[in-house]
């Protein structure tokens, strides 16, 4: 049922596929599984097949080595019209150790766009923040989209004036 599953965790292997000629997990890798992580959320909170249109704040903390446990949680921070906004949190850990220990790695929000079945934008279920740690969730990710507006008339002034 569209609108009810407000968080999704995936969790992964960091196989020796994955890593650079670091020995680390690739930061692309890492985005990846963001970007699957936050499609399964962003479908489980509209009910319908949603695209990725922006990821904003991404941190790389801490790295990420071969063989450990990494969980991807995706938990919606805030809903437009057509869009859902989540904070991700990617953490990883040995397998042997506690989920307790796992340490931060990457952070961003990823904003989804939920569409119909001719690609146009469709409505999603909207989502109020009911506590403060939603309050302040929700005007963290408005933070980050004024960021990435900004970024984004950077980019055309730029391009404007190399043209």
């Amino acid at each position: 049922m569209s609108g009810s599953q407000r968080q999704l965790t995936q969790c992964f292997l960091a196989e020796p596929s994955d890593v650079n000629f670091g020995g680390k997990v690739h930061g692309g890798q890492v985005m990846r599984w963001i970007d699957q992580c936050g499609y399964a959320a962003a479908v489980g909170w509209s009910g319908r097949y949603s695209v990725t249109v922006a990821v904003g704040g991404i941190r790389f903390v801490t790295p990420i080595r071969i063989g450990d446990l990494v969980s991807v949680e995706a938990v919606l921070i805030h809903t437009g019209s057509t869009s859902m906004h989540f904070a991700v949190d990617v953490r990883a850990r040995d397998p042997r150790q506690d989920a307790d220990q796992a340490r931060l790695c990457t952070h961003c929000v990823i904003v989804f766009v939920a569409v119909d079945g001719d690609g146009k934008p469709a409505a999603v279920p909207s989502w109020t923040p009911d506590s403060e740690e939603d309050l302040r969730l929700s005007e963290y990710a408005l933070k980050v989209m004024e960021l990435s507006k900004g970024i984004e008339s950077t980019i055309a002034r730029y391009h404007a004036a190399s043209a």
